[in-house]
Parts: structure tokens; C-alpha cells; sequence
């Protein structure tokens, strides 16, 4: 099972990349939402991961899937440009949300 990032910038997509995380950029609000949908399609794809500016773009959309998707596993991760827990890693965020250390 994969990972895969929703990114509004190229830098946050980078940075996954080189830890090994795929993803594609977004920047318009049906963009994400299309974006979302087709990652959730993939029966390869586990964890959806999604930058705060684009959770912040289609909130309650994320939500009603978080809601009536039992898989894949949708988390907002920080930016760039900092946000609530910057200190903490993304493999602290990927274990709170699965259950798991990493």
C-alpha cells in the first residue's frame, strides 16, 4: 500500500517525493476535489495525504469522504509554510492517524 500527497505548492511535493511519496499539485478547489477522488479510486493508494491550504480549500468535501470512505485514510499535513505541529514529523502524524510507530 502507498501514500500519496494533494500539494498546493511544487516545494511540499518535492520534499515527499524524496521521501518516496508521490503526489500531485492543485490549485483550484474542483482540481482537489478530483484530485481526492481519483487517489481514493486507486486500490494501491492507503493514505491520502493533503497540505493544510488545500484541506482548508475543500474542507467539508474531505470530510464527508473521511466519513463515508472507509479507505483510503485522509490526513492534512503541514506545508512549507508552517501550520499547527510543525514540529512534529510526518511519521508521528502517519502513526497517530494508522495506529502505529512508524
Amino acid at each position: 500500500m502507498k501514500c500519496w500527497l494533494i500539494s498546493d505548492n511544487a516545494d511540499t511535493q518535492m520534499g515527499m517525493r524524496l521521501a518516496g511519496i508521490d503526489g500531485v499539485v492543485v490549485h483550484e478547489h474542483d482540481e482537489a476535489i478530483a484530485a481526492i477522488d481519483k487517489a481514493a479510486a486507486r486500490d494501491d493508494i492507503a493514505v491520502i495525504f493533503v497540505t493544510q491550504k488545500v484541506s482548508g480549500l475543500c474542507g467539508p468535501e474531505i470530510a464527508e469522504r473521511k466519513l463515508s470512505m472507509r479507505r483510503p485514510l485522509i490526513v492534512a499535513v503541514p506545508d512549507r509554510h508552517g501550520g499547527s505541529h510543525i514540529s512534529e514529523t510526518l511519521a508521528a502524524y502517519v502513526g497517530e492517524a494508522i495506529g502505529m510507530k512508524l
